[in-house]
């Protein structure tokens, strides 16, 4: 993984965390934006964890070029600010989800393996805040409209959840199905619309209006 920063101690910090890991790897070290996105195109990393405020080129641009290619490496973001505009449109801009930068150390290495995986970051109660401020800039259109005619019923059902912050076996036990049978279920509804995980999946769900903001679901 690359780890960007544009503090040298935290930025050492991080990278010395990671490093201790025996089934993770820092590669680099970036910092600024530019840096960043030309050491990922460089070395290919799983995980690029990305600092927001940087002099020269932001996290949230490079976070934009680097996930731009359907292959690039995933975007960790980390932030001191818990409601940060930044984070959000990062979060858009194709990060796979966020922590702050006073997370515990076992809670970065478990979300840094979390994404590497595949899946993006929910759990914290503070995303889903995050994104219920900044999803109430304009009235959603009708949760009928757009991407979502693409989705059966029950995908619709697993979205919703999703965006309430559910994990898979939760989820099974509100449907009253296998975690086997909702993780095919996120997968479908993922392929459909395009979308590389869970994070891009609730926001959607809040920008075509299927859920409001507070968590509320439309129609």
């Amino acid at each position: 993984m690359i780890v960007v920063d544009d503090q040298a101690v935290v930025r050492a910090g991080f990278a010395a965390i990671v490093a201790a890991e025996p089934d993770l790897t820092v590669v680099a070290e970036a910092g600024d934006g530019a840096t960043a996105v030309s050491l990922a195109a460089e070395e290919k990393p799983d995980v690029v964890l990305m600092d927001i405020r940087m002099p020269g080129m932001d996290g949230l641009t490079a976070t934009r070029l680097i996930t731009t290619p359907a292959d690039g490496p995933r975007v960790l973001v980390l932030t001191t600010f818990d409601l940060d505009e930044y984070v959000y449109e990062a979060l858009r801009a194709g990060a796979s989800g966020f922590l702050l930068k006073d997370a515990r150390p076992e809670e970065l290495l478990s979300a840094i393996r979390v994404v590497a995986a595949g899946d993006g970051i929910l759990a914290p109660a503070v995303t889903r805040r995050l994104i219920d401020t900044f999803a109430r800039g304009a009235p959603p259109p009708s949760p009928a409209a757009g991407p979502l005619g693409r989705l059966t019923q029950r995908e619709r059902e697993v979205l919703l959840k999703i965006a309430s912050g559910l994990t898979n076996a939760e989820i099974g036990a509100e449907l009253g199905v296998t975690t086997g049978t909702v993780k095919s279920h996120v997968n479908a509804l993922l392929s459909k619309l395009g979308l590389r995980d869970r994070v891009q999946a609730t926001i959607l769900a809040y920008e075509t209006g299927l859920i409001s903001p507070g968590g509320v679901p439309r129609g």
